[in-house]
């Protein structure tokens, strides 16, 4: 009886991945850029509004809000624009009081 996990016994007829003159392949046999060091280290976005220590989110200031919306009005999300949840959710507040007496448009232009 066979363990769980292990092979049948048997001939496998599926072809492997290996080179043919039996070698193994490590990561200098791969050609440049398919692995080994990384070029340039990621920088880790950063909330503009903790590093600033600013107190609050001026729904009034449309000059700083106009960098967190697109050309079409939307929102830009966490992952583009790099705040953090807390003022993520200021700026949504923000934004849309600014859309509600008419200082940032609801749409952009088409």
């Amino acid at each position: 009886m066979a363990e769980f996990g292990s092979r049948p016994s048997g001939g496998s007829s599926r072809p492997t991945n290996r080179p043919s003159d039996g070698r193994s392949r490590d990561k200098d046999s791969r050609g440049p850029g398919a692995g080994g060091k990384r070029r340039f280290q990621v920088r880790r976005k950063v909330c503009r509004f903790c590093v600033d220590k600013t107190p609050f989110i001026d729904y009034k200031d449309v000059k700083t809000l106009k960098f967190f919306l697109t050309e079409r009005g939307k929102i830009l999300p966490r992952r583009i624009s790099g705040n953090c949840a807390r003022h993520q959710r200021e700026i949504t507040v923000a934004v849309q009081r600014g859309r509600n007496i008419a200082l940032v448009p609801f749409s952009g232009e088409k």
